[in-house]
């Protein structure tokens, strides 16, 4: 069982109808629990939208097994997980894939990228934020080789092996559904290379893919490093889900 906490207004339709947002992450062994923020508040809840919280593997929510799990050659636990709740959200008629958004950010940014490639039958919006994408070359960039413990070795031909099965920007077809994807990420990202966000957009729209994309100068891993900043990057990434998903 993988729970999942639902913010939404009271007088909620279960019509299949209503905009919502997932947001996970799903490693090292990172709980995700309730918590406030303003601009989810006024951006999006109090605009009709549904916020989920999914506590999918690989987090610490319940204990190290629950992120054991998640690790090396059973990370596909943590994708389907997320797509078991996505799957759960539309049974209920919460939502529908054509209102059913997903976000993350750097190993969340991987979880959402692996989710557009492998179901892009569920989401209709992405916002991949400081993400990894290219996992044959997560390690050699920044500080990337000490994730190997959780990843695994992409040099090791039978790591890789796992690996490759998921890697995003391994994994990208011609020919497919997927939805149109907002990257962001930042020129001064010192964990995760924003190479890997420049490389998945400029893929996808070589295949023809329309994609977003939108790259701070400033703000590090955090992809803002002002009050300013981080503004007009929600107003961004609202807008997109806004109209992707209403």
């Amino acid at each position: 069982m993988v729970p999942y906490f639902v913010v939404a207004s009271k007088g909620l339709k279960t019509d299949g109808t209503n905009p919502t947002l997932i947001l996970a992450y799903g490693g090292f062994e990172v709980s995700y629990q309730p918590f406030y923020m303003s601009t989810y508040g006024n951006s999006w809840l109090d605009k009709g939208g549904v916020f989920v919280i999914a506590n999918i593997r690989g987090g610490g929510e319940f204990g190290p097994k629950w992120h054991q799990d998640g690790i090396k050659e059973k990370r596909q636990n943590v994708f389907d997980d997320l797509f078991a709740v996505s799957e759960d959200l539309i049974a209920k008629k919460i939502t529908s894939p054509k209102h059913l958004g997903i976000t993350g950010g750097s190993n969340g940014g991987l979880l959402v990228g692996v989710a557009f490639t492998q179901r892009p039958d569920l989401y209709n919006a992405v916002v991949c934020q400081v993400p990894l994408l290219d996992m044959q070359r997560f390690n050699k960039l920044l500080a990337g080789a000490s994730w190997m413990g959780e990843y695994g070795n992409p040099d090791i031909p039978e790591e890789w092996a796992y690996i490759q099965k998921y890697s995003p920007y391994q994994n990208l077809k011609p020919g497919m559904n997927y939805p149109e994807v907002f990257f962001t990420t930042s020129t001064r990202d010192d964990r995760v290379h924003p190479g890997h966000a420049r490389k998945m957009a400029a893929k996808m729209n070589e295949l023809g893919y329309k994609t977003y994309y939108y790259e701070n100068t400033e703000g590090g891993h955090a992809g803002s490093s002002t009050n300013e900043q981080s503004a007009k990057s929600n107003a961004l990434v609202f807008s997109y889900l806004l109209m992707k998903l209403k």
